[in-house]
């Protein structure tokens, strides 16, 4: 069988399994994400797998470095990403983007063991710790002071002060035509 038709096939498969399953997310006809954990949870992930052309006697491509995916730590991205390779090859030649997800599904424990279940300052990566320092030295720089927020009533009450609400009379904003004039220094009828 020739692989657009084993991908074909495999795409009919996927949607029927994973219809109405929140966690499964079709970004393309070759590209797939599975969102494994709850949201909030610092140990949840997503791994999204592409087919190339030549997909399923091709690797797929397993990709982490996904937005969402931001808090996990690149030691644990790189054992996750190992261990599903290693299942890739044993399933190569055959159709496996569903055989992958559930393995990682169930492994999802020993995957993510390493993973601290909450932020942890020490336990990032040297680059981690140079770019939230970065940010940090940025947004100090930047601070500037805070203005005194005014309640709708306090406004309010500024405005009426000042008759804002009250009708103003013809011509309040009018300009003197002559004082403007000797302000910007008009001609004057000796330089003819």
């Amino acid at each position: 069988m020739a692989c657009k038709e084993q991908q074909d096939e495999e795409l009919e498969v996927l949607h029927s399994i994973y219809d109405g399953d929140e966690f499964f997310k079709e970004i393309g006809p070759t590209s797939f994400q599975y969102k494994y954990g709850e949201d909030g949870n610092y140990k949840s992930f997503m791994l999204e797998i592409s087919w190339p052309e030549t997909y399923p006697d091709e690797p797929p491509v397993l990709n982490l470095d996904l937005f969402y995916n931001k808090h996990i730590l690149s030691d644990v991205k790189e054992f996750i990403k190992q261990q599903v390779l290693e299942q890739v090859e044993e399933s190569l030649g055959m159709p496996m983007t569903f055989s992958l997800f559930e393995w990682v599904k169930d492994n999802l424990e020993n995957l993510t063991a390493n993973q601290p279940d909450a932020p942890l300052a020490q336990n990032n990566t040297r680059s981690d710790l140079q770019q939230s320092n970065e940010c940090i030295s940025v947004d100090s720089s930047k601070k500037k002071e805070k203005k005194e927020q005014m309640t709708k009533a306090q406004k309010r009450r500024v405005m009426d002060k000042y008759g804002a609400t009250s009708e103003k009379t013809r011509g309040w904003n009018w300009v003197d035509i002559v004082k403007h004039l000797s302000q910007t220094g008009g001609k004057n009828s000796d330089d003819s």
